[in-house]
């Protein structure tokens, strides 16, 4: 069954995300589900055509796993966005924050910290399945440095599409803008339920 791109037209008019940003970064998403679409059609037919040994078969797989978490990863992005209140800090994410940064400031030190690094990719707070613990981790490309047995919680775009059009080189605001629109309650949603 082949995905569908979802629609996130509802975060128009969003304070610090400009009409056009929006609708360039909602097309760029498109694409990306789409090409998850072909790349998994060419490896069905692959497969029943006994094509798995081939080297383009090799090199569609790999690549399925970047179109795959560039959908992901922007969906989640979009739907942790549009939010108009701040975190309770006596919620379970924001007593999480507290017991593993010491704060929600610390916490917000430490992610925003994480994308003013140098380069392009996404930054994630993770919550580790094993022990619930939340840790902030840059993710360098859609494919790569995933940790695993770990629940994405909140979600931030760093590649120059997130940004550039609205805010040029000052990925600083643009960040900023991201924190004054999370959407907290998505990400609340996103944790491991207490056992």
């Amino acid at each position: 069954m082949p995905y569908t791109a979802k629609d996130y037209s509802s975060l128009a008019g969003m304070a610090g995300f400009g009409e056009t940003l929006l609708k360039n970064h909602f097309t760029l998403y498109q694409g990306y589900v789409t090409n998850t679409n072909k790349a998994s059609d060419i490896l069905e037919q692959m497969l029943k055509d006994g094509k798995t040994s081939s080297p383009e078969y090799a090199e569609l797989k790999r690549r399925f796993g970047w179109e795959f978490n560039g959908m992901r990863l922007h969906e989640l992005y979009f739907e942790n966005l549009g939010g108009k209140t701040a975190i309770d800090h006596y919620g379970p994410l924001g007593l999480q924050m507290q017991c593993d940064f010491g704060s929600y400031e610390m916490w917000e030190k430490d992610f925003k910290a994480t994308g003013m690094m140098r380069g392009i990719g996404w930054v994630a707070l993770y919550q580790d399945n094993a022990n619930r613990r939340l840790f902030n981790m840059w993710i360098n490309e859609h494919d790569v440095a995933h940790p695993v047995d770990c629940r994405p919680i909140l979600i931030m775009d760093v590649f120059e599409h997130a940004y550039m059009i609205e805010y040029g080189l000052k990925k600083a605001d643009y960040i900023e803008a991201f924190f004054k629109n999370i959407a907290w309650s998505a990400a609340e949603s996103r944790m491991a339920p207490k056992s």
